[in-house]
């Protein structure tokens, strides 16, 4: 009969609903300890396949024996062995998850956030394996994309789906964690690509640059830009309609933005506190942050959108009530998580400096989202 196998997508679609899950990693320690499928009810444990093949009977009696069991690896070959390998050992209900991380890290999944007060939407596109948020804002049959990742089928389909012609691409800021979708789009959509001029400013590509109050309109709802210096020394944010806050690498749900990633921490400490404590607090605790990552599953609400209203986060994100200057900044700089995986190189990617090969692409963005700090 073969391995069963379980798509990404319907996968993700559990992750999604919270389904209770019980998940076997056949990768090696290193790598599971560095980055791993996340789910609120969802157990993983690690089984390394070239650690545990010649005696798995030892290892069975830490698997349920009335829950159904995945199996992943890096790129699915691995998991079907060990799904194999399962069986065997008498588990029943074993499927391998098919391409393995390297699929998960690349999975996209919109979300309908809600309607506008101009009579449009706004979609959330949340990719899970890599903790990065992306947006689709539509009106009277115009649209948006806001900080698209690398993949822009998912975009293209969506855009087909809800007969949306999409004229404005944009991004909140250069990454350094994953590389932009937004260029590639915006030539393939035939839509305008924005980006912030003092994060481009060493771009080898034309873009119209989006600056501190510009309005863009789509339809009948109004985007307008924020500048939001910090994390890099142009992030924008974008104010949608006067409901939704698009915050980037800024703010996050549980946590605030690094501002080491060009190597500018000690330059840029004062301008994340200036956005966070002055900008941001002048705006209404009734808008709704939407960030460009969100750093666990925790993030997620019971709906599957990753949100929350700007005055309870200034409530509870502990970022966000840090009362000295020199608090924050030692809180900013030290102690810091690693940085992303390749992010010089992501960076140079963006700019337009360095074109790698597609194979290339999914190996600088293997790991997990580390834009943020807690």
């Amino acid at each position: 009969m073969g391995v069963k196998i379980v798509s990404v997508k319907k996968f993700a679609k559990k992750v999604m609903n919270h389904e209770s899950l019980f998940i076997v990693d056949a990768r090696n320690q290193n790598d599971f300890e560095d980055w791993k499928i996340e789910g609120k009810n969802a157990e993983v444990i690690n089984l390394p396949y070239s650690e545990v093949k010649e005696n798995i009977g030892q290892y069975v009696h830490k698997l349920p024996k009335d829950r159904r069991i995945y199996t992943v690896c890096a790129k699915g070959n691995s998991s079907k062995m060990m799904a194999e390998l399962l069986e065997q050992a008498g588990c029943e209900d074993v499927y391998s998850i098919e391409g393995g991380m390297r699929a998960w890290s690349e999975h996209l999944e919109p979300v309908k956030i809600g309607d506008l007060n101009s009579g449009g939407a706004i979609y959330q596109i949340i990719r899970l394996g890599k903790g990065c948020l992306s947006y689709l804002i539509s009106s009277n049959g115009v649209g948006a994309i806001i900080d698209s990742n690398r993949m822009i089928d998912t975009y293209e389909q969506l855009t087909k789906e809800y007969n949306i012609s999409i004229k404005y691409v944009l991004d909140t800021h250069l990454h350094a964690d994953h590389i932009s979708g937004g260029r590639k789009l915006a030539r393939k959509l035939g839509a305008t690509y924005y980006l912030p001029s003092k994060d481009a400013r060493e771009a080898e590509f034309k873009f119209v640059s989006i600056e501190d109050g510009n309005e863009i309109k789509i339809g009948n709802t109004v985007i307008q830009a924020l500048y939001s210096p910090g994390h890099t020394i142009g992030s924008t944010s974008f104010i949608i309609d006067n409901q939704y806050l698009l915050t980037g690498d800024i703010l996050f749900i549980d946590s605030i933005g690094r501002p080491d990633l060009a190597g500018k921490a000690a330059d840029w400490v004062t301008d994340l506190r200036q956005t966070l404590y002055k900008r941001y607090r002048e705006l209404a605790d009734e808008l709704i942050v939407l960030p460009a990552h969100f750093m666990g599953i925790d993030e997620m609400n019971n709906d599957g959108i990753i949100s929350e209203r700007l005055g309870v986060l200034y409530q509870e994100n502990h970022g966000l009530n840090i009362q000295s200057d020199e608090e924050f900044s030692k809180a900013v700089t030290e102690n810091l998580p690693p940085q992303p995986h390749s992010y010089e190189e992501i960076r140079q990617t963006n700019l337009g400096k360095f074109a790698p090969e597609e194979d290339q692409e999914k190996e600088m963005e293997i790991g997990p989202n580390r834009c943020a700090i807690r």
